[in-house]
């Protein structure tokens, strides 16, 4: 008798998976490298492995129908004459016109207004749209300078000078030919359906030194009317911060390698950056260690998707959070209801991320006056509008469970985390024990 060994289960790679697979393939018959929006798609430590330790007899619990638990935040309070007062310390981040049609940005106006807090311009410039809709717009300067001038600085609640965004930090965004229409290339005065990137740096300073100089400058524009934010990628948040300070911002903000972008290389997307976990302690250390903790706000962003991550973001010491890819999803992007659309451009709803084609089936991405038609701005403004809300209402519930009357009571203290990783990169403890990798004993 003839023994026969029992067929085994094929078995893949961890390392050449499928994904890893397609992707040599890809490259391989193109030469070039991939492009696409969206933000990382790995698996890091994020906000989901912390826990928040609720009141029980060492803490009192707060009642939800009887007491207070404000949300209100003031940004802007170091040197601004007119600093900005927030409903709720959620705010929308810059996303440009040109990446996003102009219902899109006029949704986004209405919806933070409703919410009253404050929608971002972007790379690209100010759109009537979305000034004429916002009741608090903060304008950003870009290395690229595109549509920036004077009168909308003018015009803006708040500046934000851009020196990284999380997707990808040291590098310049990209805006392909097919979505530079006539509009888009007029206020970027560029020409109309070439390909556009934009500067990984600015044009007029090389350092923290000709960045205080700009900041003044600015200042003196606005005639010291307006705060003025630094952006900064989620690289060196520590030194970063520290600079931002120094150079004299108002505030500072922090966007994690899961914020989303238009459009850059995936390498970037995937392989550059911190994420936002790693980031938020060593900001907040630096602004302590400067003595400026809560004098200079701190706003994180970053995959923030409910209202559990913006308590955590809160507790680990920010003052706001933003959020870009949630606020697109609440207008209506990857929804399901354009399914058909989405297969035939060889993807689905959910992992749509080919937004630099400006194909997008939800008319939110796009320069196409066709699919722009299907964005109702009032009805997509109220839906964001909706989304603030239930946020703010699930930071709530869980502030009070912590015995807060405030979000900004909420500290550290009142956190544990679920891996070693995400204890390390918070600053809590390692849930049951009094243990944080690299600062405590056993």
């Amino acid at each position: 008798m003839t023994y026969q060994n029992p067929p085994t289960t094929p078995r893949k790679s961890a390392t050449f998976d499928d994904y890893a697979m397609s992707e040599i393939r890809r490259a391989a018959a193109t030469g070039i490298y991939d492009i696409r929006g969206s933000g990382a798609k790995r698996k890091v430590p994020h906000f989901d492995d912390l826990l928040f330790l609720g009141a029980s007899i060492s803490r009192y619990a707060l009642e939800g129908y009887r007491e207070r638990c404000d949300t209100n935040v003031v940004l802007g309070t170091r040197f601004a004459k007119k600093p900005i007062e927030l409903k709720i310390p959620i705010t929308i981040a810059g996303m440009s016109f040109g990446s996003l049609s102009g219902p899109a940005k006029e949704a986004l106006g209405r919806g933070a207004t409703l919410s009253g807090t404050t929608t971002t311009t972007g790379d690209g410039g100010m759109t009537e749209e979305e000034r004429g809709h916002s009741e608090k717009l903060v304008y950003q300067i870009l290395p690229s300078r595109y549509g920036m001038n004077p009168r909308d600085l003018r015009r803006a609640d708040a500046i934000e000078v851009v020196v990284g965004q999380g997707a990808k930090p040291g590098g310049g965004g990209m805006l392909l030919g097919q979505k530079i229409s006539d509009r888009v290339a007029e206020m970027r005065t560029l020409p109309k359906g070439i390909d556009q990137r934009s500067a990984c740096r600015h044009p007029d300073w090389t350092g923290p030194d000709d960045l205080e100089i700009k900041i003044l400058e600015i200042r003196e524009i606005t005639d010291w009317e307006k705060p003025i934010y630094v952006k900064i990628g989620g690289t060196r948040p520590y030194y970063d911060t520290a600079l931002a300070v120094k150079a004299g911002a108002d505030v500072v903000v922090l966007d994690g390698m899961q914020g989303g972008t238009a459009a850059t290389q995936e390498v970037f997307i995937e392989h550059v950056g911190l994420p936002i976990l790693a980031c938020i302690r060593p900001a907040v250390k630096a602004l302590q260690d400067l003595g400026m903790h809560r004098k200079v706000q701190l706003i994180v962003s970053g995959g923030i998707r409910n209202g559990a991550d913006v308590a955590k973001a809160l507790a680990l010491g920010a003052d706001a959070v933003a959020i870009g890819t949630a606020a697109l999803i609440a207008l209506g992007d990857n929804d399901p209801h354009w399914e058909s659309e989405y297969q035939k451009l060889g993807t689905t709803a959910g992992a749509y991320d080919d937004w630099h084609e400006g194909k997008d089936p939800a008319g939110i991405t796009t320069q196409d006056p066709e699919l722009m038609k299907r964005v109702d701005p009032v009805a997509a403004g109220r839906r964001l509008a909706n989304y603030l809300k239930v946020m703010t209402l699930e930071a709530q519930t869980v502030a009070r469970a912590c015995g807060k009357n405030h979000l900004h009571n909420l500290e550290p203290e009142d956190l544990c985390a679920l891996t070693v990783e995400a204890s390390a990169m918070a600053g809590v403890p390692l849930a049951g024990t009094n243990w944080i990798p690299g600062k405590t004993g056993f």
